[in-house]
C-alpha cells in the first residue's frame, strides 16, 4: 500500500550521504558534517557504512543522534531499521532490491523509507512497497560509478520525475553549476557524497545549492 507523507512536514531538499569511511571514533567525517550544517538549511542525511558491523554502526548513529543538527533534520540508515529504531534514527533507506518498506512499517512507526531506483520498474515496485522518496542516478559522470557503465543523463531524470508522484532526489556528479538542471527537470532535491565532503565549504555549498532549489 502507498505511503504518503503528511503535505505539512515536507522532506529537506537536500540529502547528504555518508562517505562509506566511517569509523565509531568520537570524531569522523559525518559527525564533523553534522555539527557543520548551516542553521538554517536542514538536510537528509543518509548513514551508509556498509564496512561497519551491527554494534559499530549503532554506536555511530548514537553519536549522529546526539548532535544538535538544523531544525528539521532527518537521519536516516541504510536498511538496518532495528538500529534505526535503537538509534531513535528519523528512517531508513533501502537498496532497488532491498525489503519492503510496507514490512517494516508496522515495527517503526513513524519513520521515513527512500528507495534507490534506477530504472521505471524499479520506480513501480518502490511506489508498491510505500517509499516516501526516491534516490536516482547518477545523473552524470561520477568517478565512482563509471565502473557501472554511463551515466543516467538528464532526460531520464525528467522521465522519471513525470511519472510519479514521490519526491525524487538526483544523486551522481551534480555540483552547484549543474544542479538547477536536475531541478528543471523535475527533481525535487539534490543528493550527493563527495559534494559534501570538503568541510570548509560545507556551509557555502548547502546555500549555493538552496539557491537553486524550487520553492
Amino acid at each position: 500500500m502507498k505511503h504518503n507523507r503528511k503535505k505539512e512536514t515536507p522532506l529537506p531538499r537536500l540529502h547528504l550521504i555518508s562517505s562509506g569511511k566511517e569509523s565509531s571514533d568520537t570524531s569522523t567525517p559525518l559527525l564533523n558534517q553534522l555539527s557543520l550544517l548551516p542553521g538554517s538549511f536542514p538536510c537528509m542525511v543518509q548513514i551508509r557504512e556498509k564496512q561497519l558491523n551491527a554494534k559499530e554502526l549503532l554506536n555511530l548513529a548514537l553519536k549522529a543522534r546526539a548532535i544538535k543538527a538544523p531544525e528539521g533534520t532527518l537521519l536516516l540508515i541504510n536498511e538496518r531499521a532495528d538500529i534505526a529504531l535503537a538509534a531513535g534514527l528519523d528512517g531508513v533507506h533501502l537498496p532497488e532490491s532491498g525489503c519492503s518498506a510496507s514490512k517494516l512499517r508496522p515495527f517503526t512507526p513513524g519513520m521515513i523509507y527512500g528507495y534507490s531506483v534506477h530504472s521505471a520498474s524499479a520506480l513501480r515496485m518502490a511506489e508498491e512497497s510505500g517509499a516516501d522518496y526516491l534516490l536516482f542516478g547518477p545523473v552524470f559522470d561520477t568517478p565512482s560509478k563509471r565502473r557501472y557503465g554511463a551515466p543516467q543523463g538528464l532526460e531520464k531524470l525528467g522521465a522519471l520525475c513525470r511519472s510519479t508522484s514521490l519526491p525524487v532526489f538526483a544523486l551522481g556528479g551534480i555540483s552547484p553549476m549543474n544542479a538547477r538542471f536536475c531541478m528543471d527537470k523535475g527533481a525535487y532535491g539534490i543528493a550527493g557524497i563527495s559534494l559534501f565532503q570538503e568541510r570548509s565549504r560545507l556551509a557555502e555549498i548547502i546555500e549555493q545549492l538552496y539557491l537553486h532549489l524550487h520553492p
